[in-house]
This record gives structure tokens, C-alpha cells and sequence, in this order.
């Protein structure tokens, strides 16, 4: 059972968030809250000692922290802040969460590259009505940056310790 909400919560949490973005260009706070109070759950039920749990939380304040300051200036949404932090308490202060960060500036680099191209393209016009591409049609719209953070999370998530705790209990 413990093995299935890791397995599942993470990734789900992620696909949601990703297709939602891009739906509507919000990401529900029920995502985030989720993500951390699903870690809270189940992270001490794997063993994991209280100073790895705290480190686990101190990565989340941290890129909390420094995302809504740029939320503050503008250079981030809300919704994108929160995920990015939920998202880090589940990668912990470890490598996973740089190749989580890095991963999701990349991915959203390209995104970005990729909508500001189709938004300048005559293919924009037509499709500015269709439910799944309004938002990357609209000049004056934003980045649907949740895609990209849920693919860097879907990436870099196989690599985190609750992720390998899990295999390797279905492995002995």
C-alpha cells in the first residue's frame, strides 16, 4: 500500500498539474497540498530518520522562498511557485532536486521557445478557439510553465530516495 501511493501520488500530481496549466493556466492548490501532506504521510513510514525529513522540508521553503520572489517581480505565476516547492520536498536538498530544477528550466526554455513561435505563426489565428490551444494562441497570455515542471518532476522522480525506497521493496 505504501509502495502504491508512491508509485502513484507523485506522477498523478504531476499530470494533473501539467494538463491543467495548460487547460487553464492555473494549478489548483489541492496539488500541492497533496504533494506535501502525502509526503508528510509517508515519508516516516519508509524509515526515513527526522533530520532527512527536515532537510526534505528546508528544500521545499528554500525554492519556495526563492520562487515567489520572482512571483513578487512578476517573473512567475502563483500556482507555478507552490508546485515547484511541493515538488522539491519530495526531492529533498539531494541531486534529484537539481536535475529536477534543471530539467524544468530546460523544458521550459524549449516550451517557451515553442509558444512564442506558434503564437507568431497563422496557425495561432485558427486555433485561438480551440479549447487545448486558446492559451498558446493568445499574444498576451502567459507561459503554461506547469508542463514543463511536470515533466521535469516525471524525469527527475525515479532518482528521488522515496522513489528508490519503493523499488526496492518490490525488488526483494
Amino acid at each position: 500500500m505504501l509502495e502504491a501511493l508512491i508509485f502513484v501520488v507523485f506522477p498523478f500530481c504531476m499530470l494533473f498539474a501539467a494538463i491543467s496549466d495548460m487547460l487553464s493556466m492555473t494549478i489548483a492548490n489541492r496539488v500541492p497540498l497533496l504533494l506535501v501532506g502525502t509526503f508528510l504521510a509517508v515519508a516516516p513510514l519508509t524509515g526515513m530518520d527526522w533530520t532527512t525529513l527536515g532537510l526534505h522540508l528546508a528544500a521545499g521553503a528554500l525554492v519556495l522562498v526563492v520562487t515567489f520572489g520572482l512571483f513578487a517581480i512578476g517573473g512567475m505565476g502563483g500556482g507555478d511557485a507552490k508546485l515547484m516547492a511541493a515538488t522539491a520536498v519530495w526531492m529533498g536538498l539531494s541531486i534529484s532536486l537539481a536535475q529536477y530544477l534543471v530539467a524544468s528550466a530546460f523544458f521550459g526554455g524549449m516550451l517557451t521557445l515553442a509558444i512564442l513561435a506558434f503564437r507568431s505563426s497563422a496557425l495561432a489565428v485558427y486555433t485561438s478557439r480551440n479549447m487545448f490551444l486558446r492559451h498558446f494562441a493568445n499574444q498576451a497570455g502567459g507561459i503554461p510553465y506547469g508542463i514543463a515542471l511536470g515533466i521535469g518532476g516525471l524525469m527527475t522522480y525515479p532518482d528521488t530516495q522515496l522513489m528508490q525506497w519503493a523499488l526496492a521493496r518490490l525488488t526483494s
